[in-house]
C-alpha cells in the first residue's frame, strides 16, 4: 500500500508540476496580452487622433478651394468692371482734371460772379467731378482686385501648406494603422496560446481529482490496516500476558504445595484469582 501511495504521489507531483507550468506560463502570455492591448490602445489613439486632423485638413481644404473660386469670380467682375471703366475714361489725365477742379471751386469762392456766370462754373464743376469719379472709381476697384488677389494668394498659400501637411500625416496614420493591426494579430496569437494552456490547466487538475481521490482511500485502507495490525497486536500482547500470567499462577501454586514461601507479586497474583473465582 506504501508503494502504491508512493507511486500516486509521484503521479500526483507530476500532473502538479505541469499543471503550475501551464498557469506560469499563461500567466507570462496574459501579461503580454496585457501590454499588447495597452500598446494597441496607444496606437488607435494615435490613428484616430491622425484621422481626425485629416479629415479637418480635407475640410479646410475644400473651404479654402471654395473661397478662392468666390475671391476669383469676384475679382473677374471687379476686371470687367474695371474694363468698362476703361471704355469710359476721359481723354485727359487724372491730375490735370483735379487741377482743373480745384481752381473752379477757387474762383466760385473767391470771385464775384453773377448767377448766369455762377451757374456754368457750377456746371463745370459737376462735369469735372464726374469725369474725376471714373478715375476714383477704378483706384476703387483696382484696390479691391489687388486686395482680392492677396487674400487669394494667401488662401492658396494656405491650401497648400493643408495639402503638405496632408501628405505628410496621412501616410502616417496609415502606418500607425497597420502597426495596430500587426499588434491586433499578435495579441489574438497570444491570446489563443494563454487559452489553450488554461485549458490544458484544467485538463491537469480534472486528471489530479481521480488520483488524489485514489490518495486519500489507499490513506484510508493504511489507516485501517494499521489499526487491524495494532487490534491484533493487542490480542497477541493480551494472550502473551495471560498466557505468563497462568504460568507464574502455577507455579506459585507449586510452591505452595511445596510449603515454599512466596514472593509479593505471586501472592499478590493468587490472591487476585481468588476475588476473581469468589465474583
Amino acid at each position: 500500500m506504501n508503494q502504491k501511495l508512493s507511486a500516486l504521489k509521484e503521479q500526483k507531483d507530476r500532473l502538479g508540476s505541469e499543471a503550475l507550468e501551464c498557469v506560469e506560463k499563461r500567466n507570462r502570455l496574459n501579461e503580454q496580452f496585457r501590454d499588447l492591448r495597452a500598446e494597441i490602445s496607444k496606437l488607435r489613439a494615435e490613428r484616430d487622433e491622425a484621422n481626425e486632423k485629416v479629415k479637418w485638413l480635407k475640410q479646410r481644404r475644400t473651404e479654402l478651394k471654395a473661397k478662392i473660386y468666390e475671391k476669383v469670380e469676384e475679382s473677374k467682375r471687379l476686371n470687367r468692371e474695371v474694363k468698362v471703366l476703361a471704355e469710359k475714361e476721359p481723354r485727359r489725365n487724372y491730375q490735370a482734371l483735379q487741377k482743373e477742379f480745384e481752381e473752379l471751386e477757387w474762383e466760385i469762392q473767391t470771385t464775384a460772379l453773377s448767377v448766369q456766370e455762377e451757374k456754368e462754373l457750377v456746371e463745370r464743376v459737376k462735369q469735372v467731378e464726374l469725369q474725376l469719379s471714373v478715375y476714383r472709381k477704378r483706384e476703387r476697384l483696382d484696390q479691391e482686385v489687388s486686395k482680392l488677389r492677396s487674400e487669394i494668394k494667401a488662401l492658396d498659400a494656405e491650401g497648400k501648406q493643408c495639402h503638405q501637411t496632408l501628405t505628410t500625416i496621412a501616410p502616417k496614420s496609415q502606418e500607425t494603422h497597420q502597426k495596430m493591426l500587426a499588434k491586433i494579430e499578435e495579441s489574438k496569437k497570444i491570446k489563443a496560446k494563454a487559452d489553450d494552456l488554461h485549458k490544458a490547466f484544467l485538463q491537469a487538475r480534472e486528471r489530479l481529482k481521480p488520483i488524489q481521490e485514489e490518495i486519500d482511500k489507499v490513506f484510508r485502507e493504511i489507516k485501517q490496516v494499521k489499526g487491524e495490525i495494532r487490534e491484533e497486536e493487542e490480542k497477541q500482547k493480551k494472550h502473551s500476558e495471560e498466557a505468563l500470567r497462568d504460568k507464574l499462577e502455577q507455579q506459585a501454586r507449586e510452591k505452595l504445595k511445596r510449603g515454599e514461601k512466596l514472593t509479593w507479586e505471586e501472592f499478590q497474583l493468587l490472591a487476585e484469582k481468588g476475588m476473581e473465582a469468589q465474583d
